[in-house]
Order: structure tokens, then sequence, then C-alpha cells
């Protein structure tokens, strides 16, 4: 089910989402539904609850693939990747890279709402 909604956008915003609508030669219509569609699977850290915050900022990456993180480093330092395992280095290296970034967001959350203490250092 869907529902029509009339937005006031600035022309900064209409003009960069139009562009991107005629690259993919998709409507703008199309584009921007599904930008937001694909905002709904990670929403801003400041929009979520206390608890959640909290969870994303002690947030490790799964211990499997931290594992296959540290391997292909170390093959990766030898020498020794493959096509494959550059590629699956550049992915494990993005979700790492994406995880590192959300804990952080979480973090300053966290400090700013009096959940937790600034990090000293």
């Amino acid at each position: 089910m869907s529902e029509q909604v009339t937005l006031h956008v600035s022309s900064n915003v209409l003009q960069h989402y139009s562009q991107i609508a005629a690259n993919t030669r998709q409507s703008l219509e199309t584009v921007l539904t599904n930008l937001l569609e694909a905002s709904m699977a990670e929403k801003p850290v400041e929009w979520l609850s206390d608890e959640e915050v909290l969870a994303l900022s002690e947030m490790q990456m799964a211990a499997e693939q931290d594992e296959e993180l540290s391997d292909l480093l170390a093959r990766q330092r030898e020498s020794e990747l493959d096509e494959n395992g550059r590629h699956r280095l550049s992915e494990l290296m993005r979700v790492y890279e994406q995880g590192l970034l959300r804990k952080s967001q979480a973090l300053r959350v966290a400090v700013e709402r009096g959940l937790r203490e600034p990090l000293q250092f």
C-alpha cells in the first residue's frame, strides 16, 4: 500500500535528485521513494532510543567477521591475496568502517544525552 505525500524541498535537493533520476533513467518519484525506503534500514543515530544508542555505542564486529578480516589482512601483508580475497577484504573493511562510524556517532549521542561520561584520554 502506498500513499501520496507532497513535500517542499530546496532547489538544490530537487536538482541533485533530478540528476540522479536522469542518470539512472528512473523517475524522480522512484529515486526519492527508493531513498526514503533505504533510509528506513539505518535510522540516524539521533533518532534511536536511549537503549538503542547505548547498545550501538558498545557494538563490536561479529567474531566470525573479525577473525576473517584479521586473516585477510595478514594474507594481504604477505602478498597472498587473490582477486576474491581482495574483494572480500574490501567488503569487510567497508563493514568495519561503517560500524566504527555508527559506534562513534552513538558515543557522541550517548554523551550528549547524559547516558555516558565523555571518554577520557
